[in-house]
């Protein structure tokens, strides 16, 4: 369900029987001269989409405003929208915050851009990371006082972590392609990888005919197709399946 489009009592139903509530997280960066500038974020939009009637799901509205950075060319006549790690890690937690307070404690982020290494992290990920363990902390202290890790009621943390009841599991973030994944599957930047997946899940946001062959990058996506797309497409939504609980 779009949570914008929820009523009450159907938030009181998520909260009780604890569904993962969804925020698909990206950013607005140049893919080259045929395709959208959306691109990571549509791609967690709309796999999440083919879900939407599957699963019991709460899908937050997305949000696109991460640092996509200038790394690949500047913005200027190309569209990129850099917001850096010093707004980027307040609105987080703000949100995560309110997240809690609403009941939620299954919340999820997915992200694709710069997601190779998810391990290790870039801004975007990271921001949304360090926030989500400062307001965890920040939200026990205020509900269960100082000291309550050290409490007696504690004794068995180390059990109920093993049992999956860890407060620190609250949130979570995902890239929306795991190593699995790629091994499998092209993983590039407005490539034949990415490319594909748009001619499968979003083919207006591609104009192949559009392709500029002077970006090293973009080669690759003369070879592009919605076939080798929907191979991805299988791929993550086993991963989203698997991460949400079915």
């Amino acid at each position: 369900m779009r949570y914008e489009m929820m009523l009450p009592h159907q938030i009181r139903r998520a909260i009780e029987e604890n569904w993962p509530v969804v925020l698909p997280l990206g950013v607005l960066e140049y893919h080259g001269e045929h395709m959208a500038v959306g691109m990571d974020t549509l791609a967690v939009i709309k796999v999440l989409e083919r879900l939407e009637d599957e699963l019991n799901l709460v899908i937050l509205p997305p949000f696109y405003y991460g640092a996509a950075s200038y790394a690949v060319e500047p913005p200027e006549g190309n569209g990129s929208i850099q917001v850096g790690q010093q707004a980027l890690a307040p609105f987080a937690g703000e949100l995560f915050r309110s997240l809690l307070r609403v009941g939620f404690r299954n919340i999820h982020f997915f992200i694709h851009h710069q997601s190779e290494n998810f391990a290790v992290g870039m801004p975007t990920d990271l921001s949304f990371k360090f926030a989500a363990r400062q307001v965890i902390f920040a939200f026990i202290e205020e509900q269960r006082g100082e000291g309550w890790w050290g409490n007696p009621a504690m004794r068995g943390y180390y059990a109920q972590q093993a049992a999956g009841d860890d407060p620190f599991n609250w949130i979570k973030g995902h890239p929306l392609m795991t190593p699995e994944i790629v091994a499998q599957y092209p993983f590039d930047h407005a490539g034949i990888g990415e490319t594909s997946l748009m001619l499968a899940l979003c083919p207006e946001a591609v104009e192949l005919n559009r392709l500029d062959g002077t970006r090293w990058y973009t080669e690759s996506a003369r070879e592009a197709s919605a076939e080798l797309g929907w191979k991805g497409v299988k791929l993550i939504e086993a991963h989203l399946r698997s991460v949400l609980g079915r």
